[in-house]
């Protein structure tokens, strides 16, 4: 098409035609045809250089326009509808032939009506050839060229992806930017589509990054765990393309090159001040990408998309997807575990004592699990240094004790002196179950180790002048020599004599 162009050009500029076949290197004959053409048409080089190569195509390579009979006009105007019904599940162009032979009997043979549609077919599907069936695959990728928004307050310039989902067969579209392309961002941005979709398709074809694909492999590529969690969680398939392949993902590359021209030219001289601003506009412009009539057919990627492929997309599920993080750990002897990310204790059963568990958690629940058998479920705490406790699980509750028990703590607590032993009865004490309390007086009986016997009387001692009973308490004490500094009344600061300072005398 760039030679058509320039032949167009010279000939707008006066140049002859032998001169316009040695400046473009293409034949005099066809030099000629071209201009003959473009008489014929009757339209402004202007308006034809505006063209995109495409549809320059369609005008000038396509055979000399003539009458071709009422049969073959037939034929094409049924092609259109075929399509559409190519798209659903079962459907066949045997199936379909015979339909256009019900209602044209003297119509084409199969052999012939077969050749003329994958024709008609190769000149209308620019950007694809594959016959996807309806509510089957979702391809997502990522836009070579980045956009950005700019921090209005100190005017950073901040680079952010561009996220590309579209469905196989109808080819509605979703883009959406984000801040990266880690596993977080990327299942976030595969589920916004979803969502926009209204449905979830049968399998999602990806590129081979990261946030997707642990190992690239061939024949049997190895997801991550986050991923695997979610298209499971919507009932589909995982489908990563083949490495080095973009073919098993072209659609989608040629979505890319299409918002290119679609979307980000509406945004092109824009600031934008925020993500949420910017996706904004993104939106904007993908609701008239998508509503827009396709090349050399009376609908859209919308129309396509209510008629036939959204009653095939799976039905969504009752919640979102959260991504949860796994961690493996060892239940403590006072039936616990510690999810180290909050500092926070939750119980298990006792019989699991000493069993190395998986902790699954989100932002709101915490699983565990033990050689696939959940064993346990608690909301999630934040509280640090907290626990959460089931009673059940306690091993108390069922007559069994273990070495670490209260009479234990408090035994121990006495050989070091008056003020720890006091100091772990009263945590053993304010706690709702004494198991709850063992971490706490294991770690503060440690310190006899670590700093000695008097140290930590004296460390006890102060933490109870403020009633604050805990060991991250007695951990700061000592880590800071508190318990070294004089507490007799010569050190003490008086208060400053000051006339509005009431004074004791005040009380009596």
């Amino acid at each position: 098409m760039a030679k058509v162009r320039s032949i167009l050009r010279y000939y707008t500029q006066g140049v002859s035609k032998k001169m316009i076949s040695e400046k473009t290197g293409v034949t005099r004959n066809t030099v000629k045809k071209y201009i003959r053409q473009y008489i014929a048409m009757d339209k402004p080089y202007e308006e034809l250089e505006k063209l995109p190569d495409t549809e320059l195509e369609q005008l000038f390579m396509s055979e000399p326009k003539s009458d071709p009979g009422q049969r073959y006009n037939e034929m094409i105007a049924f092609f259109p509808e075929m399509e559409k019904a190519l798209k659903r599940k079962g459907e066949t162009r045997e199936r379909q032939w015979e339909e256009y032979i019900k209602l044209h009997p003297e119509g084409y043979r199969h052999s012939q009506f077969k050749e003329h549609y994958n024709r008609w077919s190769k000149r209308v599907n620019t950007a694809m050839h594959l016959e996807h069936k309806a509510g089957d695959k979702m391809y997502v990728d990522y836009a070579g060229k980045k956009l950005e928004y700019v921090d209005e307050f100190t005017g950073e310039v901040f680079p952010v992806e561009v996220f590309v989902a579209i469905l196989g067969s109808s080819q509605l579209t979703y883009v959406e930017a984000s801040l990266s392309q880690s596993k977080e961002n990327f299942i976030s941005s595969c589920e916004n589509a979803i969502l926009y979709f209204t449905g979830a398709p049968q399998a999602i074809v990806t590129d081979n990054l990261k946030s997707a694909v642990t190992q690239s492999s061939k024949y049997e590529p190895t997801l991550n765990e986050m991923f695997r969690d979610f298209v499971g969680h919507y009932n589909m398939t995982a489908l990563p393309a083949g490495p080095y392949k973009p073919k098993h993902k072209a659609l989608v590359e040629g979505a890319v090159k299409i918002i290119y021209r679609t979307i980000y030219t509406r945004l092109n001289g824009k600031i934008f001040h925020s993500l949420e601003e910017l996706n904004k506009a993104i939106k904007e412009a993908l609701e008239e990408h998508n509503n827009r009539l396709l090349i050399g057919r009376e609908y859209s990627r919308r129309g396509m998309f209510e008629e036939i492929e959204r009653q095939e997309l799976q039905p969504l599920p009752q919640y979102r997807y959260q991504a949860k993080h796994k961690r493996t750990v060892t239940v403590s002897k006072n039936n616990h575990v510690c999810l180290s990310e909050d500092k926070h204790y939750y119980s298990v059963p006792y019989r699991f004592l000493g069993k190395k568990v998986a902790i699954l958690y989100n932002q709101e629940d915490v699983e565990i699990f033990h050689r696939y058998e959940r064993i346990a479920v608690h909301k999630r705490n934040y509280q640090t240094y907290g626990y959460s406790t089931i009673p059940d699980h306690l091993a108390s509750k069922h007559r069994f004790m273990t070495d670490w028990n209260p009479e234990s703590f408090i035994q121990r607590a006495s050989f070091i002196g008056n003020e720890t032993k006091e100091y772990i009865a009263r945590i053993l004490e304010i706690k709702q179950h004494p198991e709850q309390a063992y971490k706490s007086c294991q770690g503060i009986l440690s310190f006899a180790i670590k700093a000695g016997n008097d140290r930590l009387n004296k460390a006890c001692s102060r933490a109870m002048l403020f009633n604050d009973f805990s060991y991250s308490t007695i951990k700061t004490i000592i880590e800071k020599k508190l318990d070294m500094l004089d507490d007799t009344d010569e050190n003490k600061t008086n208060m400053p004599p000051h006339k509005n300072i009431r004074g004791s005398e005040y009380y009596e």
